[in-house]
């Protein structure tokens, strides 16, 4: 018998001891993966490898991992028959996914699928207008269970709109769930983005939009007007969002408004709106006010500013001191996608509590290069950024220069991480997943391994801000309706007319552009506010009307779409949209 006890003992420490050097293993980095010999074309600090974990699941949002490894995508449109996740799980441990399985149950009102959190056993994901959730089994890849509604937001029918419909998902520890609602307009101007509409105060959009709202996480059938409470307000839209479990708090990241100069001209610069205003790193707590729209943030005056909608001048701040200013403030229009806080062992020191932010990329910097499509970080202390932002991984993009956001090669969007500490970035191109590791010496890990991305952030044109001339792309455009179209019409359609790809449709070899000259010149005087087909693609994207502009402008620019991206119609004169305009009279 005492023999008996003796053999269990030995047996448990040497499952101990075991565990330990699993452990120990795992956080030297010798239990990892081989990676790519390219890193799959990232450029990381020294020590960090990336391997592709798969390529091409279809346009990727963002992800989240499970305790086994098991990696769960939202894809941003469902595909045929209606599945929009992707479960992902390397079985022989090579660090590639060998089980891809797309599956989910559910109705899908739109093309923004985005949200993806697993919590307390559910894995919960977002549509354009819905939360859900299902059971997760971790013996199984794919859930079995029933898909949930959590949430419903009738956005479609909002009273004054909708743009700015994603829904990521945040959670704290006290089985909360925290939903932003993205305001339906810019800068909540009584004619939306019309050139020098005022701005409507009181803002009645932030009843229900500009904010973030939190609601129970396990009770089914919400509603975001019945049920849910508003948490905080004046933020405009917010895609990068992470619930800080050290400090036990809430932090987004806002994208800021558009289009300063289209809108205010005399006042602001291409150049100044190229890079204003910025996006926001916010601390969200109960009552938060982050100031929109009343108010922007100059990064580089570090100063929150009256909006030109709201009388503002470029320096004048009356009220300001009462809403909330951002921890950091970064170069406008970098479209931070995701926020997340690293709680992991395997990277060294400095990553731990700091957070990373997948930037990806505008659409809205012309005449200069596009900027973001990169994974910056930003070391923390107590809560707040302890250093300046710092550039984490590049070469998404596959370019030097980005001129349409088209053609870029891949945009990161999501970030999340792996049971070992390992970091996984998606991107929305194709769908393409990396697991970024540490291989090297966490005591020796110190700003020399940094030097060649701190290079990129002072030289790369998606990263730094551009030089007012060297880097104005539209040198030498000569053409009167060229200058319209990369002033009023590229922010969507993009500078070669392919469009985004996802909410604005391209231009090229398209009846809306080549045939029906008055279908073509009414709506750009009267703007189009529904779902449209372009080359059998659905798009939703909303189009401001353009009726400010002169007939001599309309004119030229609609005959330079008509000549150029591909297509050879004929010219359109400005009598015939004095005739059209008339009409509409």
């Amino acid at each position: 018998m005492v023999q008996g006890i003796l053999s269990t003992r030995l047996h448990f420490i040497y499952g101990l001891l075991t565990g330990l050097i699993l452990i120990t293993s795992c956080q030297s980095g010798s239990n990892l993966p081989p990676a790519d010999p390219d890193n799959g074309g990232l450029y990381l600090p020294d020590g960090f490898e990336a391997v592709v974990v798969v390529d091409s699941i279809g346009r990727a949002r963002h992800l989240t991992v499970n305790d086994n490894g098991d990696i769960y995508v939202k894809l941003r449109v469902p595909n045929e028959a209606g599945q929009g996740v992707v479960a992902l799980r390397d079985t022989n441990g090579d660090g590639k996914a060998d089980r891809v399985e797309t599956f989910g149950d559910y109705s899908d009102t739109g093309n923004y699928g985005t949200g993806m959190e697993i919590y307390n056993g559910y894995l919960y994901f977002s549509t354009a207008g819905e939360v859900y959730r299902t059971k997760i089994d971790p013996d199984k890849l794919v859930p079995e269970g029933e898909v949930e509604l959590i949430m419903k937001d009738d956005y479609k029918n909002a009273v004054h709109g909708y743009e700015h419909i994603a829904k990521p998902l945040a959670f704290d520890q006290e089985g909360n769930m925290y939903v932003p609602f993205g305001s339906p307009g810019d800068v909540c101007q009584e004619f939306n983005r019309r050139p020098g509409a005022p701005g409507m105060d009181p803002c009645p959009e932030l009843e229900w939009h500009g904010g973030i709202w939190r609601f129970d996480a396990n009770k089914l059938n919400q509603t975001q007007q019945q049920d849910g409470y508003r948490y905080a307000t004046g933020i405009r839209s917010v895609v990068a969002m992470d619930w800080n479990k050290e400090q036990n708090s809430l932090y987004v990241v806002q994208h800021g408004r558009d289009n300063l100069h289209r809108t205010w001209p005399d006042l602001f610069s291409r150049w100044e709106s190229a890079i204003l205003p910025a996006e926001e790193l916010f601390r969200v707590e109960d009552g938060t006010d982050g100031g929109w729209p009343y108010f922007y943030y100059d990064q580089m005056r570090e100063e929150k500013l009256l909006n030109p909608e709201y009388g503002g001048d470029k320096i004048l701040a009356t009220g300001a001191e009462n809403v909330e200013w951002p921890l950091l403030g970064f170069p406008g229009h970098f479209a931070p996608n995701d926020l997340y806080f690293y709680q992991g062992e395997q990277f060294p020191e400095r990553y731990k509590n700091g957070a990373f932010v997948a930037f990806h990329g505008s659409t809205i910097r012309g005449p200069y290069p596009q900027g973001g499509y990169f994974v910056g970080f930003i070391p923390f202390q107590d809560g707040k950024p302890s250093g300046p932002w710092e550039v984490f991984a590049d070469g998404f993009a596959q370019l030097d220069t980005i001129v349409n956001t088209g053609d870029a090669a891949a945009r990161p969007m999501g970030i999340s991480m792996g049971p070992d500490g390992s970091l996984y970035i998606t991107e929305s191109v194709q769908g393409k997943i990396w697991r970024v590791m540490y291989t090297g010496d966490k005591e020796d890990f110190g700003e020399a391994a940094l030097a060649k991305l701190e290079e990129r952030k002072r030289t790369r044109t998606n990263i730094k801000n551009p030089d007012e001339e060297a880097d104005n792309l539209e040198k030498g455009l000569l053409e009167t309706g060229a200058q319209t179209y990369n002033i009023y019409c590229a922010t969507c359609h993009q500078t070669n007319g392919k469009g985004d790809g996802t909410r604005f449709p391209p231009l090229s070899e398209t009846d809306w552009v080549t045939r029906n000259n008055k279908r073509l010149i009414s709506l750009v005087l009267n703007g189009l506010e529904e779902q449209i087909e372009v080359n059998g693609v659905n798009y939703n994207g909303i189009m401001p009307a353009h009726s400010f502009l002169s007939d001599v402008e309309i004119a030229g620019v609609l005959t330079y779409i008509r000549k150029n991206f591909g297509n050879n119609s004929s010219s359109i004169s400005a009598t015939e949209v004095a005739k059209v305009r008339n009409e509409m009279q």
